[in-house]
């Protein structure tokens, strides 16, 4: 269920997906606490409860992703506590084995969007990094010893960025899928912008996905 608004899961979660499934089939989900901060729709963390979480909480900002997080918890029997708040402020000082996050990461060429605009679900100012470094700087702080985050980005955001972000605040990044994938429309009218910013290669026409994590060295 997806209300007007709410970001559609696209092949960015899909590939996050996949790397649960992955990690689900080996037993490194099976028993764990997650948390899915963007949650939107819910997918990630029903995905995760699916691989065997013991306990699953979702946090969105926007009001209607934490109504679709519940009630597809729900449709799915996931019993979810769902939080409506800005990263990861609704659940501090409690900590998590599993962190789960699909930010906005998206270069723009304006101001970011209103929080009342669908833009807002991918748009994350002229870098992509609004929100990926306030991810990378927050994380240790709900993080379990021995837990992970899982982040998924484009490449036009800076994928070592983000592992030195995670470095920078004790945490050992690394890149763990990889996915090429065709230009989707926000994309595609970006184009011109983004070639004169040097962010894609004049022939580029693929964006680059990467699932990052991120755990306690």
């Amino acid at each position: 269920m997806r209300p007007p608004g709410v970001y559609r899961a696209q092949e960015d979660t899909s590939l996050l997906r996949h790397v649960l499934r992955r990690r689900g089939q080996h037993g490194l989900v099976e028993g764990r606490s997650v948390l899915d901060v963007g949650s939107g729709t819910g997918a990630l963390g029903i995905e995760a409860f699916r691989a065997g979480a013991t306990g699953l909480t979702a946090i969105d900002l926007s009001r209607r992703s934490v109504l679709a997080s519940w009630l597809n918890s729900r449709l799915h029997g996931v019993p979810a506590k769902v939080r409506r708040g800005d990263l990861f402020a609704p659940v501090k000082p409690h900590r998590f084995d599993l962190v789960l996050a699909n930010p906005p990461y998206v270069p723009s060429t304006g101001r970011p969007p209103s929080r009342h605009r669908t833009a807002r679900c991918w748009d994350a100012g002229p870098d992509g990094r609004l929100l990926l470094d306030r991810i990378c700087s927050g994380a240790h702080s709900v993080l379990n010893e021995g837990g992970a985050l899982l982040l998924v980005q484009s490449g036009l955001a800076g994928e070592q960025a983000t592992v030195d972000r995670f470095e920078e605040a004790g945490l050992v990044g690394e890149v763990v899928a990889r996915a090429h994938i065709p230009f989707g429309p926000v994309l595609r009218a970006r184009v011109p912008q983004l070639r004169a910013r040097g962010l894609l290669a004049p022939d580029q026409v693929e964006e680059e996905l990467v699932v990052i994590e991120a755990r306690h060295g």
